[in-house]
């Protein structure tokens, strides 16, 4: 060896060690090297973590002295702290050498290996290298050999722990605690080395307790938790204080089923998991099956939990096993289930969604054969009927049936588990039944429901869930076909289902109710009072027994109102009537039951007030309105709000009844207020996200910014949603919808608040609505049940009630029907043939409608030649009321006047719409038309109209040279170059075919070169600037018939975008003589304007009704009828 062992040093390298066990089974803070070169003096390495693959890296040198002493002891150690440490750890191995056996390893690095350790050797590998100078370094790394008690005490804990761990031999664990327990006794509260102390002597207890050494863990859970007290947030040792808690919270769990400490547990772990790197041993540990999993496991076990502490919980479990995790779908469907349990107490419609959400999620993680598929089914069927039943939506009830078919098919006859899919499947059957009275769909459900209950024997758990099941369905069937068989069985189901359930189960009051309905069922049967005073007593029983906000107060209230409405009808006692409306009330007010059930039984209190003439009918049509209203404000998208609307087929007719109803009541005002809330209610809920805040910019600018800004978000929220095909996506769109919903109605809460808006986006007042009346009269035609009339809004004033006795429901739709048959006539003779037909129905318009209500104008209101607005609603709306005329002569010779002789008409949707075009006309802007033409249209839609060159030339030629002009027709009329020039221009004429959608209105279009422009695209574009609108179209003025006060047309979707005036069509036009009316109308729409002047659009109503009169002998009368005025 070269030089002396005077000068000689000694570098050596620590680079790494493998194999790496902890002979306690403890986990490590970190592994460190030692080497004692003395009796006093050791090095020790920088403490490193250890990996998960049992392996550790150092990378650490020192500078030893050769003379120190002939040999040196190298020994790996396990430090339970990486911050101050007490003591010197846990002992993994030890090697005694020379100095030459060091150096005989050259200069390359090589392994040290030591005794095995848990079936392992491990092993370190180190470099040396020989110097000739002393580099100091690494100097500050020597410590003097603490000898002190406390250290000493600790070290010898460590030894007898390793011991029992490697034994099992009950007095070394004994030693152990004692010596951790004499560190702990001289390491007060405030001592820097105390959690180190409490955290040995708890480990030591809890490995006791696990092998049943010790026999207490409350203790040694308190002195883990006591230690992390210590080492709070970013102490470096506070990762591992973390998992230790875990740790006996865990073990205490499973020896004690507290529920408190698994929940303890999952929230320290969403704590600990952020904190421990990947590749760590306490991240292998902690994240393996055997600690996070097992906490996950408990946490997944416990009961349902819809608080919202138990749903958070939920959510950090869930966070805790991520997509990929095995037990990611388990705990996404707890989770699912704790946020419907909420939904169950409160009733709110985001949980279920979110619930929906999920349960779609976990479905989609157990594909066919997975063992859990079947349950994932059934949770996910179970919230879509639930939705179903709060939001009407059929698409949910049909995907729920499909859902519990698949479930029933995965369980065949002898499965152990096949009673719940039948169960499940029978009372979607009878949900259907329900909604679409299929009987096929009742007869299996009682089917199913009595298969099931022969899988459900006398002393199975869920027998009494069968038994009511059976009794509903039978109920059901006997309202269908009163076979009094089935209502005796179903009662005596009831009884034997209400007898299983015991004083405090969860679902007792429903059977209370349930047996009452059917009593009650039984009494209007057979009139025995003994039926009816118990069904009365179980509804309130049903009731002591509900909190005041749980839903299902609505059921019990609903058949509490049943009770004493049947009870009035037999014995009328007009206190069972007043009883029966004040549960009305409460069910149709209950804020937590879902709004079709609440619009259904607001709807069953209108009909039983009507019925009886009760005073609280006025009452009931407002909140019925109301609860609509709020029903379409949640759904997201233009033709989801027309779906829920329609799926109510029994409150077509409530605005005219309602209507009506204040008639007879001598209330006027509100019969016009109640109209107008009834109707157009798809354009009164879109128009709210257009609503002028000018004032309100002056007021507040801040508040008015919010919700602009909001309004812009929940339209873009709500476009976007209507193109959404994937059922998962859509239920987030929906949520997220329902989100901006709540922030928009807190803004508009805001502004409500300051005194000079408080009816802001309210249903309109008199008063407002009156506003629509400034240049002429607004007659609203009612066509009710009731009674049929007409209102007429004056410009000041109370309106006027035109009765028309002579005219019925039923006569209007009669005369709806024979009109329809006349104009198919009409367009099938030649043009000099008298129409017949239609004089006489025209004359019975004027006659039975319009005559009554011209006298009234002439002789009360003293209004001669002047504008004036029809309103129709219902039957009226088909009816070409405009166009009423006597075809009689006076006895002077000369011919009596029509309607169009005395006044001009125009049509107007609601007089809301009226009122915003007025509004909307503070907002003009220099004129530009556009001719916008379509008369070769692709394959398949419609035939070519070869008049349509024409007649843009001849309205081109017509339009003012001083106005800007533009001309878009052949291969450039295309559906986003029409929408383009709609929104590029104020004035607009469109000749085209125009197709009326009857099932989906929304879908109404004009057709174009490409694809068809449709009233869908038309509503959602916002064009303030824009004035007129001339549309040379067929249909594009007719609404559906399925909802006809909706008055969901071409012509009022381009007045809701922002035309004020437009001229739209009641039926199919004839290209071919629709343009004398087009040229006349133009040139007494711009005759004023030769020497210069401004388009005025207020005139279009004037200038039509000159234009027909001037084609009478060009155009047949009903293509002159077909065009009618709409708006300003």
């Amino acid at each position: 060896m070269p030089g002396s062992s005077e000068s000689r040093y000694i570098r050596l390298e620590v680079i790494n060690g493998k194999n790496i066990r902890v002979p306690s089974e403890r986990i490590p803070a970190g592994i460190y090297i030692s080497i004692n070169v003395d009796s006093r003096k050791r090095w020790k390495s920088a403490i490193s973590v250890l990996s998960s693959d049992e392996s550790v890296a150092w990378v650490d040198t020192v500078t030893l002295s050769s003379n120190a002493s002939p040999a040196l002891s190298v020994e790996i150690r396990a430090s339970y702290e990486l911050g101050r440490m007490l003591g010197s750890g846990e002992v993994i191995g030890e090697l005694e050498m020379s100095w030459d056996e060091l150096l005989n390893h050259g200069d390359e690095p090589f392994d040290l290996s030591f005794l095995a350790v848990r079936g392992v050797q491990p092993s370190i590998t180190l470099k040396v290298a020989v110097v000739y100078a002393w580099d100091n370094q690494n100097g500050g790394l020597f410590n003097s050999l603490v000898d002190c008690e406390i250290a000493r005490d600790t070290d010898v804990g460590h030894a007898r722990f390793a011991a029992y761990a490697t034994s099992k031999t009950v007095s070394h664990l004994n030693d152990a605690m004692e010596h951790f327990q004499l560190v702990l006794d001289q390491c007060p509260v405030d001592h820097p080395d105390r959690a180190t102390a409490l955290t040995n002597l708890a480990w030591a207890c809890l490995q006791g307790y696990i092998q049943n050494d010790v026999q207490d863990i409350d203790i040694t859970t308190s002195l883990f938790r006591d230690a992390l007290a210590l080492r709070p947030q970013h102490h470096p040792d506070h990762p591992l204080s973390l998992y230790n808690l875990t740790e006996a919270l865990t073990w205490r769990h499973s020896s004690k089923s507290t529920d408190v400490d698994i929940c303890e547990a999952a929230q320290l772990y969403h704590e600990l998991l952020p904190l421990c790197p990947e590749g760590t041993y306490l991240r292998s540990i902690a994240a393996g099956k055997y600690g996070v999993d097992c906490v996950i496991g408990g946490c997944n076990n416990l009961p349902p939990d819809g608080s919202d502490e138990g749903i958070h919980l939920r959510r950090v479990v869930l966070e805790l096993c991520p997509l990929g995790h095995r037990l990611h779908s388990r705990t996404l469907n707890q989770l699912a289930g704790a946020v419907k349990a909420r939904f169950d107490q409160h009733g709110s419609i985001d949980d279920l969604d979110t619930s929906i959400q999920l349960c779609r999620e976990a479905v989609s993680l157990c594909p066919e054969g997975h063992t859990d598929r079947n349950v994932r089914l059934h949770n996910l069927a179970l919230s879509l009927m639930f939705c179903f039943m709060h939001q009407g939506n059929p698409n949910d009830l049909d995907e729920a049936i499909s859902l519990y078919e698949e479930a029933l098919h995965l369980c065949p006859v002898g499965h152990k588990y096949r009673d719940f899919p039948l169960d499940n499947l029978g009372g979607a059957l009878v949900h259907r039944f329900n909604k679409r009275g299929n009987i096929e769909d009742m007869t299996r459900a009682i089917s199913l429901y009595r298969e099931a209950l022969t899988l459900r024997p006398p002393g199975h758990p869920s027998r009494d869930t069968t038994l009511n099941n059976l009794a509903s369905a039978l109920q059901t069937r006997y309202a269908k076909s009163q076979v009094s068989d089935d209502l005796n069985e179903a009662i005596d189901l009831y009884r034997d289902s209400f007898l299983l359930k015991r004083l405090d189960h969860p679902e007792r009051h429903r059977a209370l109710y349930n047996l009452s309905s059917a009593l009650c069922s039984r009494f209007m049967q057979t009139r025995e009072n003994e039926d009816i005073e118990e069904a009365i007593a179980l509804c309130q029983e049903s009731l002591a027994a509900l909190s005041s906000l749980h839903p299902d107060r609505y059921f019990s209230y609903m058949w509490l109102q049943e009770a004493y409405l049947s009870r009035y009808r037999i014995l009328h006692d007009p206190a069972d009537l007043s009883l029966a409306v004040e549960n009305f009330r409460l069910a149709s007010r209950h804020p937590t039951q879902g709004f079709p059930y609440r619009i259904r039984i607001a709807r069953r209190w209108v009909a039983a007030a009507e019925t009886h003439s009760h005073t609280s009918a006025l009452e009931a049509y407002s909140t019925c309105f109301d609860l609509l209203d709020g029903h379409l404000a949640t759904r997201s998208s233009t033709i989801s709000r027309r779906e829920a609307a329609t799926a109510f087929n029994d409150i077509r007719s409530l605005p005219v009844d309602a209507a009506s109803c204040a008639i007879r009541n001598d209330n006027l005002r509100h019969a016009v207020e109640l109209a107008e809330q009834g109707r157009g209610q798809q354009w009164s809920l879109a128009s709210r996200l257009r609503t002028p805040v000018e004032d309100i910019q002056s007021a507040n600018p801040a508040l008015a910014h919010n919700y602009l800004e909001l309004s812009k978000l929940l339209s873009n929220a709500a476009q976007s949603s209507a193109t959404i095909s994937d059922r998962a996506a859509a239920d987030r769109a929906v949520i997220e919808y329902r989100r901006l919903t709540r922030q928009w109605e807190a803004a508009v809460a805001e502004i409500r608040d300051l005194r000079e808006f408080s009816r802001f986006l309210l249903p309109p007042l008199y008063a407002d609505l009156q506003a629509a009346a400034r240049q002429g009269p607004v007659i609203i035609l009612i066509a009710s049940q009731y009674s049929c009339s007409a209102i007429i809004v004056p410009t000041s004033g109370d309106p006027h009630h035109v009765p028309l006795p002579s005219v019925t429901l039923a006569d209007l739709t009669n005369l709806k029907d024979r009109f329809a048959r006349a104009i198919r006539h009409a367009s099938a003779l030649g043009p000099k043939v008298p129409r017949n037909d239609l004089i006489v129905l025209l004359r019975t318009v004027w006659d039975e409608i319009m005559l009554p209500i011209v006298n009234v104008l002439r002789h009360d209101l003293k209004l001669k030649y002047c504008r004036i607005w029809l309103c129709p609603t219902a039957a009226f709306t088909s009816i070409p009321l405009h166009a009423a005329h006597p075809f009689r002569t006076n006895p002077d010779g000369s011919r009596e006047p029509c309607l169009e002789d005395l006044y001009i008409c125009s049509y107007t949707p609601t007089l809301s719409a009226l009122v915003r075009s007025r509004q909307m006309m503070k907002k003009r802007v220099t004129p530009s038309f556009v001719t916008i033409g379509q008369g070769q249209p692709g394959a398949g839609k419609g035939k070519a109209l070869l008049a349509v060159d024409s007649e843009l030339e001849l309205v081109h030629k017509l339009v003012p040279a001083t106005t800007k002009r533009t001309t878009i027709s052949g291969d450039a009329a295309t559906r986003a170059g029409a929408l383009a020039a709609l929104q590029e221009n104020t004035w607009v004429h469109l000749a085209c075919h125009g197709k009326q959608d009857p099932k989906q209105p929304y879908n109404s279009h004009f057709v174009m070169r490409d694809e068809d422009l449709t009233l869908l695209d038309i509503m959602e574009r916002d064009i303030p600037q824009a004035e007129f609108a001339f549309l040379s179209a067929c249909h594009t003025a007719v609404g559906d018939e399925e909802t006809p006060d909706e008055v969901i047309h071409l012509a009022a979707g381009l007045q809701f975008s922002g035309f004020k005036s437009v001229i739209g069509t009641l039926w199919q036009v004839d290209d071919s003589v629709a343009k004398h009316v087009v040229k006349a109308f133009y040139e007494y729409m711009f005759e004023d304007l030769k020497d210069g002047g401004v388009l005025n659009c207020t005139k279009a109503a004037w200038a039509l009704n000159r234009a027909t009169h001037a084609v009478k002998t060009k155009v047949p009368l009903e293509q002159r009828m077909v065009f009618v005025h709409i708006g300003v």
